[in-house]
């Protein structure tokens, strides 16, 4: 088991148990304590954990996202997959505006070099696309999110209230058992509903681990989207149900 899945796992059972014993982890990964303790080590320092005596406590509120250069790397290979398979509907010439997370950031990378107009919902999706001279690039107004750099507030939401976009893709935080999309606060959530609104055709992109995962704030229904991509290993029964109501699914 490699690092970042030893810390998956890690992140996981701080979620569920509130503590992780360094023992037992190393133990249950067949690895040496000294490794498990670096791994802690580096929870503590995204501020994640608190080490304790013999492990680490959990210091994530019920449903806080974890940070982003966490996530980012987080699935790296399949959020890939889903931003290729994305980006491949998307059409040259398009109006596109782009959600947050870091999914919808590897959709940006991909659409990068391609022949676009694109407004980014984040300063790190804009710094994917603001190298290439063949995307007329979008900014929104708003206040930045620290970490996450997404844009929020009164000005983020006037912004896409005034455009018009040929495709949206959104990503979520998790995608409830009631079928709700997930946001983690409410700002979040405000500017994926503005979006999904603005948008002529709406994607979602979310990889099969954030299925059955809820959050604080709700950003609308899933069976509202036009088309979802996500990875073969998603559940069968919410995407049978998806089909059946009119989205078109996406497995890569």
């Amino acid at each position: 088991m490699d690092a970042a899945a030893r810390i998956n796992r890690l992140v996981e059972a701080l979620r569920l148990q509130g503590r992780v014993d360094v023992a037992a982890a190393a133990a249950e990964f067949g690895t040496a304590e000294m490794t498990v303790r670096r791994d802690l080590d580096v929870l503590v320092e995204r501020g994640v954990a608190r080490r304790v005596r013999g492990g680490a406590v959990n210091l994530m509120m019920r449903g806080e996202e974890l940070p982003f250069a966490m996530r980012e790397l987080d699935a790296l290979d399949t959020k890939k997959r889903i931003a290729s398979d994305a980006a491949g509907l998307i059409a040259d010439g398009e109006a596109v505006g782009l959600d947050t997370g870091t999914t919808v950031l590897e959709v940006a990378r991909v659409l990068a070099g391609r022949r676009l107009t694109a407004m980014p919902l984040s300063l790190h999706a804009a710094m994917a696309l603001a190298g290439s001279p063949s995307v007329r690039l979008m900014m929104p107004g708003g206040d930045t999110r620290p970490g996450e750099l997404a844009m929020v507030g009164p000005l983020a939401l006037a912004s896409i209230a005034a455009l018009r976009f040929d495709t949206v893709v959104l990503g979520c935080c998790g995608i409830s058992a009631d079928g709700h999309v997930m946001a983690h606060d409410l700002g979040d959530a405000a500017v994926k509903q503005a979006l999904f609104e603005a948008g002529g055709r709406r994607i979602l992109v979310a990889d099969a681990a954030k299925f059955g995962r809820s959050a604080l704030a709700v950003a609308g229904q899933l069976a509202a989207f036009d088309i979802l991509v996500t990875d073969s290993s998603a559940p069968s029964e919410p995407l049978g149900e998806l089909e059946a109501a009119g989205v078109e699914v996406r497995r890569v």
